[in-house]
């Protein structure tokens, strides 16, 4: 039996508690005694309809009913807009559904629906497409960033060795436009790499990245206050953008970043895992073609690809790459010893030595040591490669540290000017000490000695050191005091003859 409706008195009150007395749908069912659901698809029909409120004067009961309980198709004389377009577009920053209707109006004239239908058929539309597409993405806003989960083992060809390679993977919000890249490791410098390769490729910078909440992103994971890594944030300030990780246990804050993994891993892995890869750089090539099909291969449901709609979404409304290009920078706390420098990389730099005891915060790249105290520049070097070098600069130094104004090298070419033993002796000191400071004293005590005891001494006792392999201070200080110098190293090539009952002459030989 057909359902039956409510009296024209219940349909005007419903109205009246609605748009005058602002009721929910609950509230009013429950004033008027009738179900929640005739109350919503009364105010359904009524949206649908030509009718606004107030109602119009002269309005009658069969006006209304008329107008309420007409056909529920479309008409078919009206001309359905195109959402599927519609939804494309709502992504550009700045466009609005009253817009596209009135381009739509212009279009099709008195064949066009009123922006209440309009936008009331837009609704029913989009509740029927895919989950994936309910999240609204405006074109160049949100960079979504994570890896996938199975890995590319990678063969070296000599030793048979296995490396697994890690994939990384980033899509845009508004056109599903991704990039692919194979990395040795989720490592902190892959991961930043990573970003630049991503930023590079799409020409552009989006105003937000959601990363997951991996260690080299993310410090400490935290739903309302996550604490960003040092080096990923200075990432982002080079390149004017922000960071905003998902929430811990919420993948759908990262929905679009999850589906982007499945899809390269069937789309991308799954095409490569009968080939054999002996270098990262081949498999990227592989994985370079794939993402290009993948980017250009039509989406059914928008009826567009990925790259056609990076072009005329994202692409448009991406930031500009800065002028200087990203450079990896490591960030780490060091302690100033007592000696005024720091240790990085098993190479020593000198700070101000005013800063001894003093933590001070370190950034390191390929090319230069930048050291900061209390977020202050307080010196910079290059950076060096020599292990238990030193790099070392004058002002740095106290005054009343004389010791501190040499050099290995200066204390080298003293020890020469003595003597090739005198050199050899200097360098085995400084090779011995952790760090070259540490040999300074015993040095310019060694070389001190020839101003006593004169070049020719120091020199012959540095040999005999060398001879007994005891290349120390105090060893050769003893030598030239209690004049032993060249005793050990004399001609031992003949043996003294020795007269002694109990020695053996030729003649007890046969």
């Amino acid at each position: 039996m057909p359902k039956k409706r409510i009296n024209m008195t219940k349909i005007k009150e419903v109205l009246r508690l609605k748009y005058d007395c602002q009721l929910s749908n609950r509230n009013i069912a429950a004033c008027l005694k009738i179900g929640t659901s005739t109350v919503s698809e009364l105010l359904s029909r009524f949206k649908l309809s030509e009718l606004g409120w107030p109602l119009p004067e002269g309005c009658s009961d069969i006006d209304i009913t008329h107008a309420l309980y007409h056909e529920k198709g479309p008409s078919r004389q009206k001309v359905m807009p195109n959402f599927g377009l519609c939804y494309q577009e709502l992504k550009r920053k700045g466009m609005t559904k009253r817009l596209l209707w009135e381009e739509y109006h212009i279009e099709y004239q008195d064949r066009a629906y009123r922006y209440t239908q309009f936008c009331e058929h837009y609704t029913r539309w989009f509740k029927k497409q895919k989950r994936s597409m309910r999240q609204q993405h405006i074109a160049g806003d949100k960079l979504f960033i994570d890896y996938c989960g199975p890995t590319v083992p990678i063969v070296n060809p000599d030793t048979g060795e296995v490396r697994t390679a890690q994939i990384f993977v980033a899509t845009l919000g508004a056109s599903n436009y991704t990039y692919v890249e194979a990395s040795p490791s989720q490592g902190l410098e892959y991961w930043l790499q990573a970003h630049a390769n991503t930023f590079d490729h799409f020409g552009g910078v989006p105003h937000l990245l959601v990363p997951d909440n991996l260690k080299s992103a993310v410090t400490k994971a935290d739903r309302y206050d996550p604490e960003l890594n040092d080096s990923y944030r200075k990432l982002a300030n080079h390149y004017r953008t922000a960071v905003m990780p998902a929430r811990p246990y919420k993948p759908k804050d990262k929905a679009k970043a999850e589906n982007a993994v499945l899809i390269v891993e069937r789309w991308i892995l799954m095409r490569l895992r009968h080939q054999t890869f002996h270098t990262l750089a081949a498999l990227n090539l592989a994985i370079r073609d794939l993402m290009h099909d993948l980017n250009n291969r039509e989406m059914r449901q928008v009826g567009a690809s990925r790259k056609e709609l990076f072009d005329k979404l994202d692409q448009p409304a991406l930031k500009a790459l800065p002028i200087q290009p990203y450079i990896y920078t490591e960030t780490k706390r060091a302690k100033v010893g007592p000696d005024y420098h720091i240790q990085y990389k098993k190479h020593y730099y000198s700070v101000p030595h005013q800063l001894v005891g003093q933590h001070v915060e370190l950034e390191a790249s390929s090319r230069l040591i930048r050291i900061y105290h209390l977020g202050n520049l307080v010196t910079q070097h290059p950076t060096s490669t020599k292990e238990h070098g030193l790099s070392t600069i004058a002002e740095h130094m106290p005054s009343n540290h004389r010791h501190q104004k040499w050099t290995p090298e200066r204390l080298l070419h003293w020890g020469n000017d003595i003597g090739s033993a005198t050199r050899e002796v200097v360098n085995t000191l400084i090779a011995k000490k952790a760090h070259p400071e540490q040999a300074y004293r015993s040095c310019l005590g060694l070389l001190s000695l020839s101003k006593k005891h004169g070049d020719n001494r120091l020199e012959q006792a540095c040999k005999d050191a060398l001879l007994v392999e005891k290349p120390y201070l105090r060893f050769i200080k003893n030598l030239l005091v209690n004049h032993r110098e060249g005793s050990l190293s004399s001609n031992t090539d003949t043996t003294p003859n020795l007269e002694h009952s109990n020695v053996r002459g030729p003649d007890s030989y046969h």
